[in-house]
């Protein structure tokens, strides 16, 4: 992703999970595993973010790019930002599909 349409799809993830009540603890997090998009607390359960954002399917739909290595390394990094391994954690993505003129998204729970 485009660091300029990365950082767009960001915000509106931001904006529309902010809006559901979820509370933003770290941003563009780097771990020895990755990089955490959004790292964010609801309802005392922490939850990791990945954002993904196509323009078009000419590259395949968003969720095609959250293989179940990128969920490992996902959680693998929640448990290195936490420092331990027995907190809930919960994986999630919002998927954007389009550009900043006509987009809509799409908020997974991400299976372990």
């Amino acid at each position: 992703m485009g660091a300029l349409r990365g950082r767009w799809a960001e915000e509106e993830a931001l904006r529309f999970l902010l809006g559901k009540g979820y509370r933003l603890l770290w941003r563009n997090r780097r771990t020895p595993f990755g990089e955490v998009d959004l790292f964010m607390e609801k309802d005392g359960v922490y939850v990791v973010v990945e954002v993904k954002q196509r323009a078009s399917a000419r590259f395949g739909a968003p969720l095609e790019a959250i293989t179940p290595g990128k969920v490992r390394r996902l959680l693998q990094s929640a448990r290195f930002l936490l420092g331990r391994d027995d907190l809930p954690v919960r994986l999630e993505a919002v998927l954007v599909h389009g550009t900043p003129k006509d987009f809509r998204l799409e908020h997974l729970v991400l299976e372990l």
